[in-house]
Protein backbone atom coordinates (compact mmCIF):
# COMPACT_ATOMS: atom_id res chain seq x y z
CA UNK A 1 0.00 0.00 0.00
CA UNK A 2 1.55 3.28 -1.05
CA UNK A 3 1.12 6.63 0.57
CA UNK A 4 -1.59 8.79 -0.95
CA UNK A 5 -1.33 12.54 -1.60
CA UNK A 6 -4.51 13.06 0.46
CA UNK A 7 -3.01 11.38 3.52
CA UNK A 8 -0.17 12.75 5.66
CA UNK A 9 3.25 11.19 5.03
CA UNK A 10 4.36 8.53 7.52
CA UNK A 11 7.55 6.52 7.90
CA UNK A 12 8.00 3.32 5.94
CA UNK A 13 8.09 1.43 9.24
CA UNK A 14 4.74 2.86 10.36
CA UNK A 15 3.19 2.14 6.98
CA UNK A 16 4.54 -1.40 7.13
CA UNK A 17 2.82 -1.94 10.50
CA UNK A 18 -0.44 -0.59 9.12
CA UNK A 19 -0.30 -2.88 6.08
CA UNK A 20 0.77 -5.83 8.22
CA UNK A 21 -2.24 -5.36 10.52
CA UNK A 22 -4.61 -5.53 7.55
CA UNK A 23 -2.87 -8.64 6.21
CA UNK A 24 -2.84 -10.32 9.63
CA UNK A 25 -6.57 -9.76 10.13
CA UNK A 26 -7.32 -11.41 6.79
CA UNK A 27 -4.85 -14.20 7.49
CA UNK A 28 -6.41 -14.84 10.91
CA UNK A 29 -9.90 -15.13 9.39
CA UNK A 30 -8.67 -17.53 6.71
CA UNK A 31 -6.73 -19.57 9.28
CA UNK A 32 -9.78 -19.92 11.53
CA UNK A 33 -11.86 -21.07 8.55
CA UNK A 34 -9.24 -23.58 7.47
CA UNK A 35 -8.75 -25.00 10.97
CA UNK A 36 -12.50 -25.24 11.51
CA UNK A 37 -12.79 -27.28 8.30
CA UNK A 38 -9.85 -29.44 9.39
CA UNK A 39 -11.53 -30.07 12.77
CA UNK A 40 -14.65 -31.27 10.98
CA UNK A 41 -12.57 -33.68 8.89
CA UNK A 42 -10.87 -34.94 12.07
CA UNK A 43 -14.20 -36.14 13.48
CA UNK A 44 -15.81 -32.84 14.35
CA UNK A 45 -13.37 -32.08 17.18
CA UNK A 46 -13.52 -28.77 19.02
CA UNK A 47 -11.14 -26.18 17.61
CA UNK A 48 -9.40 -26.04 21.01
CA UNK A 49 -8.62 -29.77 20.65
CA UNK A 50 -6.87 -29.25 17.32
CA UNK A 51 -3.21 -30.18 17.83
CA UNK A 52 -1.95 -26.88 16.42
CA UNK A 53 -4.47 -24.64 18.16
CA UNK A 54 -1.65 -22.67 19.77
CA UNK A 55 -0.81 -21.24 16.36
CA UNK A 56 -4.09 -19.34 16.37
CA UNK A 57 -3.05 -17.76 19.65
CA UNK A 58 0.29 -16.78 18.13
CA UNK A 59 -1.48 -14.99 15.28
CA UNK A 60 -3.80 -13.26 17.76
CA UNK A 61 -0.80 -12.13 19.79
CA UNK A 62 0.87 -10.67 16.71
CA UNK A 63 -2.33 -8.88 15.68
CA UNK A 64 -2.53 -7.39 19.17
CA UNK A 65 1.09 -6.23 19.12
CA UNK A 66 0.76 -4.66 15.68
CA UNK A 67 -2.57 -3.07 16.65
CA UNK A 68 -0.96 -1.56 19.75
CA UNK A 69 1.75 -0.07 17.54
CA UNK A 70 -0.92 1.57 15.39
CA UNK A 71 -2.68 2.95 18.47
CA UNK A 72 0.59 4.45 19.73
CA UNK A 73 1.31 6.15 16.38
CA UNK A 74 -1.39 8.74 15.89
CA UNK A 75 0.05 9.66 12.49
CA UNK A 76 -1.54 6.41 11.25
CA UNK A 77 -5.05 7.40 12.33
CA UNK A 78 -5.91 9.06 8.99
CA UNK A 79 -4.95 5.79 7.26
CA UNK A 80 -7.16 3.84 9.66
CA UNK A 81 -10.04 6.24 9.04
CA UNK A 82 -9.83 6.07 5.26
CA UNK A 83 -8.71 2.50 4.64
CA UNK A 84 -10.47 0.43 7.30
CA UNK A 85 -14.18 -0.12 7.31
CA UNK A 86 -15.66 1.71 10.28
CA UNK A 87 -12.55 3.82 10.82
CA UNK A 88 -10.78 4.25 14.12
CA UNK A 89 -13.78 3.29 16.28
CA UNK A 90 -14.14 -0.08 14.50
CA UNK A 91 -10.37 -0.61 14.61
CA UNK A 92 -10.28 -0.09 18.39
CA UNK A 93 -13.32 -2.33 18.90
CA UNK A 94 -11.85 -5.13 16.75
CA UNK A 95 -8.46 -4.88 18.43
CA UNK A 96 -10.10 -5.15 21.85
CA UNK A 97 -12.00 -8.25 20.68
CA UNK A 98 -8.78 -9.87 19.45
CA UNK A 99 -7.12 -9.16 22.79
CA UNK A 100 -10.07 -10.60 24.74
CA UNK A 101 -10.02 -13.70 22.55
CA UNK A 102 -6.30 -14.12 23.17
CA UNK A 103 -6.65 -13.58 26.92
CA UNK A 104 -9.61 -15.92 27.32
CA UNK A 105 -7.85 -18.71 25.44
CA UNK A 106 -4.44 -18.34 27.07
CA UNK A 107 -5.48 -19.76 30.40
CA UNK A 108 -2.98 -20.93 33.04
CA UNK A 109 -4.15 -24.47 32.29
CA UNK A 110 -3.11 -24.08 28.66
CA UNK A 111 0.27 -22.73 29.73
CA UNK A 112 0.74 -25.72 32.05
CA UNK A 113 -0.27 -28.07 29.22
CA UNK A 114 2.29 -26.41 26.94
CA UNK A 115 5.00 -26.87 29.58
CA UNK A 116 3.98 -30.50 29.97
CA UNK A 117 4.18 -30.99 26.19
CA UNK A 118 7.67 -29.45 26.10
CA UNK A 119 8.79 -31.85 28.85
CA UNK A 120 7.36 -34.81 26.93
CA UNK A 121 9.23 -33.69 23.81
CA UNK A 122 12.50 -33.39 25.72
CA UNK A 123 12.04 -36.88 27.12
CA UNK A 124 11.19 -38.25 23.69
CA UNK A 125 14.26 -36.60 22.18
CA UNK A 126 16.36 -37.80 25.13
CA UNK A 127 18.82 -34.99 25.64
CA UNK A 128 22.31 -36.38 25.13
CA UNK A 129 24.67 -36.14 28.12
CA UNK A 130 28.39 -35.42 27.80
CA UNK A 131 29.25 -39.08 28.32
CA UNK A 132 27.04 -40.10 25.39
CA UNK A 133 27.98 -37.20 23.15
CA UNK A 134 29.87 -38.46 20.09
CA UNK A 135 31.41 -35.02 19.51
CA UNK A 136 33.22 -34.81 22.85
CA UNK A 137 36.59 -35.02 21.03
CA UNK A 138 35.94 -31.84 19.07
CA UNK A 139 38.74 -29.30 19.33
CA UNK A 140 41.58 -31.84 19.61
CA UNK A 141 44.61 -31.52 17.43
CA UNK A 142 45.33 -34.25 14.90
CA UNK A 143 47.76 -36.20 17.13
CA UNK A 144 45.35 -36.20 20.10
CA UNK A 145 42.50 -37.33 17.89
CA UNK A 146 44.56 -40.15 16.37
CA UNK A 147 45.67 -41.32 19.84
CA UNK A 148 42.06 -41.39 20.99
CA UNK A 149 40.94 -43.33 17.90
CA UNK A 150 43.80 -45.84 18.28
CA UNK A 151 42.89 -46.42 21.95
CA UNK A 152 39.26 -47.00 21.02
CA UNK A 153 40.28 -49.38 18.23
CA UNK A 154 42.58 -51.28 20.59
CA UNK A 155 39.77 -51.71 23.13
CA UNK A 156 37.36 -53.10 20.53
CA UNK A 157 39.96 -55.40 18.91
CA UNK A 158 40.81 -57.03 22.29
CA UNK A 159 37.28 -58.40 22.65
CA UNK A 160 37.11 -61.95 21.24
CA UNK A 161 35.18 -62.32 18.04
CA UNK A 162 32.38 -64.83 17.86
CA UNK A 163 31.49 -66.42 14.59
Amino acid sequence: MEQNDNLPPVSKEALWYFNNYILLKDYYNRTISRIAARCIRKGNIAIEEYPFYGYILDVLEEISEVGDYILEHKELYPYVETRMKGGLAAFKKNLEEYKKELESNSSPDMIKEDASEVQKMKEALKVVTKNEDPTVGAGMNMDQLMDKLLKQTAKTSKTPKTE
